[in-house]
């Protein structure tokens, strides 16, 4: 019956928004913020998206976009109550579970994660397991505590003296044809092939079995106790504005992004779009079938289980109170998909 009567409180404002916006009267928007995980870029165009072609509006919001990026700190204004949502992971929500703070992912735009590892077109690399072959590998600090464990714990070959510091700077890979380097599906591979002159080969790592969601809509547990309609009107009108970022004119978003970063070019973004879409990074597995941002508790628990294995989380945590799938896998936007 409670389930039933927020149904109908959530129909019922969406109806009188409606009926005022066509009547021409002003609605009074709800006003949330939502703090990104790095400077604005193509990665996050949906969000952009819905701000600029008034998706949000039409959902009674308007959402301000907090930028990250290396001196941001947007988790720890989402845990202040500062912003109203953050683009969070599995991994984090975990680690919030354990620290006993009330975050909650309501939605994953993206299904799998971008992040790659990268190697020379011609150092004898056809599939995910000759990576092991290298001399050397190219992580950041997070890489090598989390995905490499999980690597030489799944593949034969990969060994701790493969690893060396990434240190965002491709010119050790670039000059190394015995090396493999991380990476975001979405932009190093554009920037390597421009600075070094060839395209190297790009494995993606949710594609080899280490698949966590990624670009996840995180709130506190008082936002949903408090205000769960705001909550589903965000994560409705955020998924609307995927799919018109991806198939419709996302000029004005790409305006806004470029405003925001103003480093970012039309090269970049154009690349971006075409490797999510290529991969399949928003529109995959359960997507596919109950639209962008779906969270299942199969998915989840299956990536808890691997990083049990390796030993990045403990077996006994209370992994489900991380995570809602509530909100989401209602197919919402799917026809706005040309």
């Amino acid at each position: 019956m409670i389930k039933l009567r927020k149904t109908k409180t959530y129909l019922a404002a969406m109806a009188m928004a409606a009926g005022l916006a066509a009547n021409g009267q002003a609605l009074a928007l709800d006003e949330v913020s939502y703090g990104t995980n790095w400077l604005a870029q193509a990665e996050h165009g949906g969000f952009y998206q819905a701000v600029a072609d008034g998706t949000y509006e039409k959902y009674g919001l308007k959402v301000k976009i907090v930028q990250g990026g290396p001196n941001a700190a947007n988790r720890a204004l989402l845990i202040a109550g500062k912003v109203d949502f953050y683009m969070g992971g599995p991994l984090g929500d975990m680690d919030a579970v354990k620290e006993g703070i009330p975050l909650i992912s309501v939605a994953s735009i993206f299904q799998k994660d971008p992040q790659v590892l990268l190697a020379h077109p011609d150092a004898g690399v056809e599939k995910f397991e000759d990576l092991a072959k290298l001399k050397t590998i190219f992580m950041g600090k997070e890489g090598y505590t989390t995905y490499f464990e999980w690597m030489k714990k799944n593949f034969k070959g990969f060994k701790e003296d493969q690893y060396k510091p990434y240190t965002f700077n491709p010119a050790p890979f670039i000059a190394d044809k015995a090396s493999a380097q991380q990476g975001y599906l979405t932009s190093e591979p554009y920037e390597i092939g421009k600075q070094a002159g060839w395209t190297p080969k790009v494995f993606l790592l949710a594609d080899a079995g280490y698949n966590p969601y990624s670009t996840m809509i995180t709130t506190t547990q008082k936002m949903i106790d408090t205000k769960p309609e705001v909550v589903q009107r965000f994560v409705d009108a955020t998924i609307e504005g995927w799919y018109k970022y991806l198939y419709g004119d996302n000029k004005a978003a790409n305006d806004l992004i470029k405003k925001d970063n103003p480093e970012m070019t039309d090269g970049q973004i154009a690349y971006s779009i075409a490797k999510m879409k290529e991969y399949g990074i928003l529109e995959s597995g359960d997507a596919l079938t109950k639209g962008i941002g779906c969270i299942t508790d199969e998915r989840y628990k299956s990536f808890f289980d691997a990083v049990v294995a390796i030993g990045v989380e403990p077996k006994d945590l209370d992994y489900k109170k991380a995570y809602s799938t509530k909100f989401v896998c209602k197919g919402v936007g799917m026809a706005l998909k040309k």
